[in-house]
């Protein structure tokens, strides 16, 4: 059975570390495990008319340009230390969705980043909404 690993990731130094740490780890895997890249993105405000200024397609067009930009040194490490991994935008609160899809997608382990000597909120949410084990990364 192989390994299925999910990676949190928001384009900060932290997360980065957190995917350091999973290029270092998966040499040491006996098979290479199955790694998904998911970074969440935080609903756009809607405001009274905003359709009569900005269309749906806008807005799926920002959210997806704002995911890769979020995603982006995270799969240059990645594909320069020869990782394979498949990646993925949601739209929502943070906490809830990564630990969400870490439950609901069958992963067996997550990495996240953390800013700080104690756990960041988004970490501490995750580790609190999930049965999956969850390494936190300073």
């Amino acid at each position: 059975m192989t390994l299925k690993i999910l990676v949190a990731v928001d384009g900060s130094i932290h997360s980065l570390a957190a995917v350091r740490c999973l290029i270092n780890q998966a040499a040491g895997y006996r098979e290479s495990p199955e790694i998904e890249l998911l970074t969440v993105h935080r609903p756009v405000p809607s405001l009274p008319r905003m359709g009569m200024v900005i269309g749906k397609a806008d807005i799926e067009r920002y959210y997806a340009d704002e995911g890769e930009e979020a995603l982006a040194a995270a799969k240059k490490l990645l594909d320069r230390a020869g990782v394979k991994y498949r990646s993925n935008v949601l739209i929502g609160d943070p906490g809830d969705l990564i630990a969400k899809r870490a439950s609901e997608g069958g992963f067996d382990l997550l990495f996240v980043g953390t800013p700080a000597k104690w756990i960041g909120s988004t970490s501490y949410q995750v580790i609190n909404r999930t049965e999956v084990p969850v390494v936190v990364v300073k």
